[in-house]
């Protein structure tokens, strides 16, 4: 199985590239308003992901040390994700509430596909 931050570095590189497609996407085509709500709901989604490995890496450290655990930063991530609604919502000449909802969920798409290839390359 692949580190944490190994993946989370991939997701940051795939990350970028979809920033590029939506950056096309919202200057040539005519739906700017979804391709903003896309990479916005994709960053928010991404900063979900980093907080989990930064917590992922307290938690292991705390296990190992023999400490009481402490949260994975569930409130954190939940208050983002709502946060990028919330933006969507109040700027929706500017942003696709569908889509962002859509880009929060990238990195986790991107994540699944992740483990699809590890698991094909090492067998």
């Amino acid at each position: 199985m692949l580190d944490l931050h190994h993946i989370f570095a991939m997701q940051k590189k795939a990350l970028f590239f979809l920033l590029a497609l939506c950056a096309l996407g919202w200057g040539f085509t005519s739906y700017p308003t979804v391709f903003a709500g896309i990479a916005v709901g994709a960053c928010f989604g991404t900063y979900n992901f980093w907080i989990l490995v930064r917590r992922m890496d307290k938690f292991d450290r705390s296990i190992s040390e023999g400490k009481k655990t402490v949260s994975l930063g569930s409130a954190l991530r939940f208050g983002s994700g709502i946060a990028s609604v919330a933006i969507a919502i109040t700027l929706p000449q500017y942003f696709h509430l569908i889509s962002t909802v859509i880009g929060l969920m990238i990195p986790y798409v991107f994540l699944f596909i992740g483990v699809i290839v590890s698991s094909v390359r090492n067998k």
